[in-house]
């Protein structure tokens, strides 16, 4: 009997819970996707084009099962002409709601929506690839890797080096503002 007791504690002594804020996802938006001149990801042109449609501005919340990217749109649509967009200009809002999803380590995001569009047709044709499919994809966190590198300086901190043998995410759901990610992971402390 003492021997299933023991078993039993040590099967969940590798359970964890990692809680990953909206400012951590912000951050993760601006280092992967929103990392061109001034924190803009440009859907067409470039920081010298005349005609352009960029976002910036990423943040994020969370709603009921999902969370929610907010970004602000800027665009001048239209024709180039001796340097100049010759077209009109909109800077307006969207926003898109995916739910947390977990793969091996990895955070990811699916099913997303597109919750609130910017008015104009012809932006909204550009921004629903972006919306829809890049940003989700490029909004993955690879858990491991960040508790790897949080933890690669603990010798100097602490004295202790600790490591992450192995991590693997079970579930996630939002709750409480924030990303609730089980997981079960070894560390080892040298």
């Amino acid at each position: 009997m003492a021997a299933l007791a023991m078993l039993c504690v040590a099967a969940t002594a590798n359970a964890m819970e990692l809680k990953v804020t909206a400012p951590a996802i912000e951050r993760t938006l601006e280092q992967q996707l929103f990392n061109g001149p001034e924190g803009r990801y440009y859907i067409r042109g470039d920081v010298n084009s005349a005609c352009y449609v960029y976002v910036d501005q990423p943040s994020v919340k969370f709603a009921d099962d999902r969370l929610v990217v907010h970004v602000h749109t800027h665009s001048r649509l239209g024709a180039g002409m001796f340097g100049k967009c010759v077209g009109l200009g909109f800077n307006t809002e969207a926003d898109v709601s995916v739910i947390p999803d977990a793969e091996e380590e990895t955070i990811g995001f699916r099913d997303a929506r597109i919750d609130r569009f910017t008015g104009n047709r012809e932006l909204d044709a550009l921004l629903v690839p972006f919306l829809s499919r890049k940003m989700p994809q490029k909004m993955r966190i690879n858990a491991a890797e960040l508790l790897r590198s949080a933890l690669a300086k603990s010798k100097q901190s602490t004295g202790y080096d600790v490591t992450l043998d192995r991590l693997k995410i079970h579930s996630m759901l939002v709750e409480n503002n924030a990303v609730i990610v089980d997981v079960d992971g070894n560390l080892r402390v040298n």
